[in-house]
């Protein structure tokens, strides 16, 4: 029987300027929808996982769009509460060259800011399912988020289900130290860890010594004791770290260093021009999730993440809409990106 995926957090609607303008000269935005935890679930159901995503929504039209927009992908949208008063928005300012990319938050008072412990019922969500995800970024969202987000982990770890947490740190939402206390104590309920240098030094207080990120190449090697301090601190039980070595805002190399309880492995290094680098490390999450509930041996379960998550960089919009012999196909080496005929 195959294994079910449960996601939980935020959903936005998202307005992107078009043709890499600025917000100030924008005059139209391209209209999609997105969010960590929700970007995750499309990922997998593009890979023909089960999945299912819970999150709040308003009871009106722009709530009932946004699960439609989710719907189609295949996503198990039947959890997704109907409260609050309104959708949580983002602005995207695509960077160009040396321009770097911009996001402006507009989610206070959003449904799921609003959403409590007792609001969701974890028992019958979490009833047949294998594995549950979550970001750091929902319990950023509010007080009453972070103790919903509490109550689905202890819920999760103690039906025996496999909880990932991908530390996703926004410095927009809350600072390093609010981060920690928030996220150190919830550590305990977490298998699988995922992030990057900042998401480890700002949410759980371990720095990557050494490591410039904007100098536009990073050695893997300097991430090892990151991983050991990780691991003998909160007991994970396999680690997943990105490394992005960003040239400017159109091209970045993309690769990651993986964990898997007693190997370390570094992933193939892609060069990716970038068309939309938003949920790239979603992408990763989603890639590690799935090598795990197809019982990957490692070396194919970090190729297949890493070319998973880099080929999420060429589409428009939060989602990455891959399929498995598409990414299989990149981390077997073809990565031509000839004509399909």
């Amino acid at each position: 029987m195959s294994k079910k995926v449960v996601t939980f957090g935020e959903v936005m609607l998202r307005l992107a300027t078009n043709r890499r303008e600025r917000f100030t000269q924008a005059r139209d935005f391209e209209v999609t929808y997105g969010g960590g935890e929700c970007n995750v679930a499309v990922s997998l159901a593009h890979f023909g996982v089960d999945v299912s995503f819970v999150t709040a929504v308003p009871e009106n039209d722009i709530g009932q769009a946004c699960v439609n927009y989710i719907r189609q992908f295949g996503v198990d949208t039947s959890d997704i509460l109907r409260q609050g008063n309104r959708l949580g928005i983002y602005y995207l300012e695509s960077g160009a060259s040396m321009r770097a990319s911009k996001v402006v938050y507009d989610r206070a008072g959003s449904s799921i800011a609003e959403l409590g412990p007792g609001d969701v019922n974890w028992d019958q969500v979490f009833d047949g399912k294998d594995w549950f995800h979550w970001t750091g970024i929902t319990p950023a969202i509010s007080k009453t988020a972070a103790e919903t987000v509490g109550e689905a982990t202890r819920q999760a770890k103690a039906k025996g289900l496999t909880v990932s947490c991908d530390f996703n740190y926004r410095k927009n939402l809350w600072s390093g130290e609010e981060a920690q206390a928030v996220m150190k104590p919830l550590m305990q309920y977490v298998d699988v860890a995922i992030g990057n240098e900042e998401d480890a030094d700002k949410c759980l207080g371990v720095k990557a010594e050494g490591v410039d990120v904007t100098s536009g190449e990073l050695d893997p090697e300097a991430y090892k004791p990151v991983v050991e301090k990780l691991v003998s601190q909160f007991g994970f039980s396999q680690v997943g770290i990105t490394l992005r070595e960003s040239q400017s805002a159109d091209d970045n190399d993309w690769s990651a260093i993986y964990w898997d309880g007693s190997e370390m492995h570094i992933g193939n290094k892609y060069p990716v021009r970038i068309v939309d680098r938003v949920g790239g490390g979603d992408a990763f999450s989603a890639g590690l999730i799935y090598g795990n509930i197809k019982g990957l041996e490692s070396r194919a379960l970090i190729d297949f993440a890493v070319a998973s998550s880099a080929m999420a960089h060429t589409f428009h919009g939060d989602f990455n809409l891959v399929t498995e012999k598409e990414v299989l196909a990149v981390a077997g080496g073809d990565t031509s990106g000839r004509v399909q005929r």
